[in-house]
């Protein structure tokens, strides 16, 4: 999903500024990090399925994942694998792994995951196909996959915790779902290789930064059309480490969540799929 045309001034501004990190972009979707200015043929990275907060009677999302693609305002494609974690009414979780390829939606993995379990990731692009591989690192097993789509996008690369959407098949309608309470996620081994060669971590100069602040406020990613969000809390990354190839996104409650959950805009009519 790209960023939504009401960032396209932060684009500019890290366009003339190699080496520099904004201060935090705002997005209803997403927090952590995307990389840009160059093509991109891997990213990769891994983290420890998180254990969630769920209350009875409250239906809540989240997602991890990394992927290549989707940051440009003129893009239609984004190349994902990751994890979910989500919250039922019933009080229970359920963790899963899954992978997109929008505008497609997303697929489950057959593969168990659960939480405080070790995640490796990543998506490769090469020659028109791309592998997405995820990998549990505790339970020893795996999904690795070659796929062919009409269109690849490989300008920028993400490590990304969401706050996935629910949407309409055949209709730009799409809403945001209620962020579910992660507590504290960790990204680590985060590293993008370019099309020529280069690979390095988030804070390398070969590319261009940009730091995403997950919040009601912020702008919604252009898959997310009319932009409804019910996100009632919010989600914001740390710094970079000091070798750049990992952070920490923390779950901030916000007011009036429960309100955001029982007042749930309406979709227009019709079979709905999970968005990421």
């Amino acid at each position: 999903m790209r960023l939504a045309a009401a960032l396209a001034f932060s684009a500019l501004a890290l366009a003339a500024a190699p080496a520099a990190q904004a201060s935090g972009t705002p997005s209803a979707n997403w927090a952590g990090y995307a990389v840009h200015g160059t093509t991109f043929q891997r990213v990769s990275g891994s983290w420890r399925q998180p254990h969630a907060t769920c209350g009875p009677g409250s239906r809540t999302y989240s997602a991890m994942w990394v992927g290549l693609g989707g940051y440009a305002l003129t893009s239609n494609q984004l190349e994902q694998v990751g994890t979910e974690l989500d919250c039922h009414r019933d009080g229970q979780e359920s963790s899963y792994a899954w992978y997109e390829l929008v505008p497609q939606p997303s697929h489950r993995v057959s593969l168990g995951v659960h939480p405080g379990d070790w995640i490796n990731s990543s998506v490769r692009s090469s020659g028109g196909a791309v592998v997405l591989s995820i990998q549990d690192q505790t339970t020893h097993h795996g999904f690795h996959k070659t796929f062919r789509p009409v269109g690849l996008d490989v300008t920028s690369a993400e490590w990304i915790l969401e706050a996935p959407s629910q949407c309409v098949f055949g209709s730009t309608a799409c809403q945001t779902l209620p962020l579910t309470d992660f507590g504290q996620a960790v990204f680590r081994n985060a590293r993008a290789q370019t099309v020529a060669g280069k690979v390095g971590t988030i804070s390398s100069p070969a590319w261009h930064r940009t730091k995403i602040n997950l919040t009601a406020q912020g702008q919604t990613f252009t898959g997310n059309r009319p932009g409804v969000t019910t996100l009632g809390a919010s989600a914001t990354p740390s710094a970079l480490n000091s070798f750049g190839g990992s952070f920490t996104v923390t779950f901030r409650p916000g007011h009036g969540t429960r309100n955001a959950l029982l007042a749930r805009p309406r979709l227009p009519g019709g079979p709905t799929y999970l968005r990421h």
